[in-house]
């Protein structure tokens, strides 16, 4: 009899110290397809899969600007096996919506902020624009509107800030489910103008079929050379970015986060991985944990002064 009892307790011992990951991995990306969250969701994923051993399932899970794959994952187990890939906004939100339905200081633990990108000032080619100059002269002679990826998006507040901050421009928003709808929109001339992160527009940038004005980095993107800087057009203390990370729920254990932190770091290391994201404008910026959760709660306070400063609503 205690045979058969120790040997249950072996095989329930061995089954608790499974190492992780022992099944798959679910993501849970908080916009659409063709944007910068998906995209980077869906290159890392079959890198991930390679070094962690085990399948990495990428879901879009689209609604409240991001805020309900969020509230979502904040409460799933704290097992390592869903996790969420979000933007920028992830830091936004909470500034910006009356309840965004998570604090993000503490219902989720940074794993890692993957890649950024620069926002674009930019508009539809048959818009007469060439200039951010003229764009502006053309905003303050009759009514015009612009599309974003979303509300609490940064390409949202960066447009706020330029055109009703700077400007004081009459220029309305509309918010679309993401990049990819917002380029669609934006395509179709309504509205002609927009503000989005680098990935989402560029093809349609080279195609000649957007102009890109303006970009919010601190230096030119060597994927548009003549473009400038809001710095370099005067507009300083705008160098703003959209950034696209990968959180895991509270709780998670500290070795399972390392790890994971460890495998995007690795993942970032493939030469074809970082050709793909150097031609859609992306930056690499995967860091240590210590590291990440210092650049996240900085993000969290910047945001919170810009919406506040700009009077951005979730309207």
């Amino acid at each position: 009899m205690k045979t058969i009892l120790g040997l249950l307790l072996l095989v329930a011992g061995t089954a608790f110290a499974q190492p992780y990951p022992s099944k798959p991995i679910r993501v849970a990306v908080a916009f659409p397809p063709g944007g910068p969250v998906d995209i980077i969701a869906r290159l890392l994923g079959p890198k991930l899969s390679e070094i962690l051993g085990q399948q990495v399932v990428v879901e879009n899970k689209v609604g409240a600007s991001g805020n309900l794959a969020t509230s979502e994952v904040a409460k799933s187990a704290p097992d390592g096996y869903t996790l969420l890939t979000h933007s920028s906004a992830y830091a936004v939100n909470p500034s910006l919506f009356k309840n965004a339905g998570y604090d993000p200081n503490k219902d989720l633990i940074p794993v890692a902020v993957v890649a950024q990108q620069a926002n674009i000032i930019l508009v539809n080619a048959s818009f007469p624009a060439n200039t951010l100059d003229e764009l502006r002269k053309a905003a303050m002679s009759r009514k015009l509107a612009f599309a974003s990826p979303g509300t609490g998006t940064t390409p949202h507040l960066t447009a706020v800030n330029l055109f009703h901050v700077r400007w004081k421009a009459d220029i309305t928003h509309v918010p679309f489910k993401g990049a990819g709808p917002a380029v669609a929109g934006l395509l179709s001339g309504e509205p002609p103008i927009g503000c989005m992160a680098g990935s989402g527009p560029m093809s349609n940038i080279k195609a000649g079929k957007f102009r890109a004005l303006a970009v919010s980095s601190a230096k030119r993107l060597p994927q548009m050379p003549d473009v400038p800087t809001l710095n370099e057009l005067g507009y300083t203390g705008m160098e703003d970015y959209t950034w696209v990370g990968i959180f895991a729920p509270a709780g998670t254990p500290r070795e399972i986060v390392q790890k994971l932190n460890e495998a995007v770091l690795k993942a970032l290391q493939a030469p074809d991985l970082r050709q793909r994201l150097d031609g859609l404008a992306f930056e690499a910026t995967a860091a240590p944990l210590q590291e990440t959760a210092a650049y996240v709660r900085a993000e969290v306070e910047k945001w919170g002064r810009v919406v506040k400063e700009t009077g951005a609503t979730a309207d």
